[in-house]
């Protein structure tokens, strides 16, 4: 699929269609565009859902991490990126940090993140999943597209084209 955002608010502002981020993220990887259904999983610098569900192959998909926000640890890593490019995740959103940010942006992915920070995160195994998350001014629930390129992201209950 091949669309911009901006685009897509120009052919649908004033529809109540979709929702846009607030412009809080980091672009990384080598994928700056990219789109696909919204999984969601909110933790607390704690990647072990991370990880599990990134193992899970699907098609068409971004990952949503609400992590609260933290600065204080990484929720993905160059490992993490490399397994969701191979179970095909089309990109990744994290309201919190990723590490490895040298080796992921030459990845083919597409990835938003608030910063980066060395530290990896905790293994609590706590979390929960396909919750509606809320952050950057949007609410982000299972099975809403999103649509991330350089102008921004943008979340939709249906499909924009």
């Amino acid at each position: 699929m091949t669309f911009t955002t901006a685009a897509l608010c120009d052919a649908y502002s004033g529809k109540d269609h979709f929702q846009i981020a607030e412009s809080l993220f980091m672009s990384f990887g080598g994928n700056a565009m990219f789109s696909g259904q919204i999984t969601t999983l909110k933790t607390f610098e704690d990647n072990v859902l991370v990880k599990s569900i990134l193992e899970e192959k699907v098609q068409n998909r971004v990952l949503v991490i609400d992590g609260g926000g933290s600065h204080r640890c990484a929720l993905i890593d160059a490992n993490l990126a490399a397994m969701a490019i191979e179970n095909g995740w089309q990109g990744i959103v994290i309201y919190g940090c990723l590490r490895n940010a040298d080796i992921i942006e030459t990845m083919p992915i597409g990835i938003r993140a608030l910063h980066t920070h060395p530290l990896k995160s905790h293994k609590k195994d706590h979390g929960d999943r396909d919750l509606l998350v809320s952050f950057a001014g949007v609410n982000f629930k299972k099975d809403y597209y999103l649509y991330a390129d350089s102008d921004g992201i943008i979340v939709s209950a249906t499909i924009l084209s």
